[in-house]
């Protein structure tokens, strides 16, 4: 956005939000963020080795809600890389972790046996929490958190798993900050098209993309994007927040990251509408208007 000529910018500054968006000139969100009815991070990032086009509360912390599920998923692949664990292994559920929001693993018994390839496509295409909870179980909370900190995620954290009753003051307890966010999921679009290993594999980044290509949640990033395009990401819903954090295009020439969450929300519905205008408005200027990849 523009900055203030010096005659008058005293009194420009007080006008502006404290959360004033900075990044490349011409893509400007303040507008969109101050209808969100909530308190809004915002990060876009290219492929390129500059800093984020766009940012917005960037090293803020929100409630994670599903998202979170994207350390998961690095987690798993690293497994993967590592020789320690295969696609169809076979994990045994928990009676603990067996929760509402959950459309694969729902009225399963405790012990029943799931491949982790299963598991892992139910955490993401429809965000199933039981599912997630047997992987959390499986790999270790302490794990994903590792796999954070090498994906410098430095004000992110899993603290627990996920429940069907969460209090209040336990909401934020799995947090993530819009930066982290962005840099996880930089580390694994530049794996797979640099064909270096990054956070994992070149091979386990291009198969994490494809896996969340799948996600089936279309009220977010997605209803922003012209109709067709391909974005590979993870939404995330508790009380109050609304989250969503993707790669746009990531087999295309001109793939980037968004990442939009949320927290303090009073209208949960504005909450989605707000991410998709972000979206729209980010996707316009980096790929322009009516862009299909």
């Amino acid at each position: 956005m523009r900055r203030a000529s010096f005659a008058g910018g005293v009194l420009a500054a007080a006008c502006l939000p404290p959360w004033r968006a900075s990044g490349a000139p011409g893509l400007d969100v303040d507008d969109l963020v101050a209808r969100i009815p909530g308190v809004t991070g915002v990060v876009a990032r290219t492929m390129g080795d500059g800093p984020p086009v766009l940012s917005v509360r960037a090293d803020e912390q929100f409630p994670s809600a599903s998202v979170i599920k994207l350390a998961i998923l690095a987690t798993v692949y690293r497994a993967y890389d590592a020789g320690t664990a295969k696609p169809g292994d076979i994990v045994k559920t928990r009676a603990s972790d067996l929760i509402g929001g959950s459309d694969v693993l729902a009225g399963s018994p405790a012990g029943k046996e799931w491949r982790i390839d299963t598991l892992v496509k139910a955490m993401i295409e429809v965000s199933d929490n039981s599912a997630s909870n047997a992987l959390m179980t499986a790999f270790g909370i302490g794990t994903v958190n590792a796999t954070m900190a090498l994906a410098g995620m430095t004000r992110s954290r899993l603290a627990r798993h996920f429940a069907d009753v969460v209090p209040a003051w336990r909401r934020a307890e799995n947090h993530l900050s819009p930066n982290d966010t962005a840099a996880l999921l930089f580390a694994i679009e530049r794996g797979a098209r640099e064909g270096i290993p990054t956070i994992a594999s070149p091979q386990s980044c291009r198969a994490m993309i494809e896996v969340l290509l799948g996600n089936e949640d279309r009220t977010k990033i997605v209803r922003g994007l012209p109709a067709g395009t391909p974005c590979a990401h993870k939404t995330g819903e508790i009380d109050y927040t609304r989250n969503d954090a993707g790669i746009v295009d990531p087999f295309g020439d001109t793939p980037y990251i968004l990442v939009v969450l949320t927290r303090s929300l009073t209208g949960h519905a504005a909450g989605n509408s707000g991410i998709a205008a972000i979206a729209h408005r980010v996707d316009a200027a980096l790929r322009g208007p009516g862009s299909t990849g």
